[in-house]
């Protein structure tokens, strides 16, 4: 990566769970060192409640978020593109880096099966940012 701050985009299909609980996670860990942004390739009507009941569990809230549409803009702009299950609707643009995580989809689920999808989000988010920003020391 070069001396600019880096730009993430993550993508789900929805953009109302797992790309919202990552984006949260690594604005928050990130502190201002990365810009994060987030869609989906089909967004939904609102967020998942549970996705923002176990946000809140962290501290983090996420209540006033909304779910985004996907858009070449919003690729072109980043550096990192996280793709969670949106398949093929991603657009491919050389010279970006393109990471695929195979998560659970928190759809339809309660507080109890969205917290292991948060944590191992959270666990992605932190090696994430400790390979974007490498002289970082650990955030909490």
């Amino acid at each position: 990566m070069s001396d600019s701050i880096t730009e993430v985009l993550f993508v789900c299909i929805h953009n109302a769970g797992r790309s919202q609980m990552a984006a949260a996670l690594l604005d928050h860990h990130g502190a201002g060192r990365v810009v994060v942004r987030s869609a989906g390739s089909q967004p939904a009507d609102q967020l998942n409640p549970a996705v923002v009941e176990a946000m809140a569990e962290l501290g983090l809230d996420i209540s006033k978020e909304f779910p985004k549409p996907l858009t070449d803009d919003a690729v072109k702009a980043s550096d990192v593109v996280i793709t969670m299950g949106c398949g093929d609707e991603c657009p491919y643009y050389p010279g970006k880096q393109y990471l695929d995580w195979k998560l659970e989809d928190p759809a339809g689920q309660g507080i109890d099966a969205v917290r292991p999808i948060r944590d191992e989000i959270d666990t992605r988010v932190r090696a994430l940012l400790a390979e974007l920003v490498p002289s970082t020391d650990p955030v909490n």
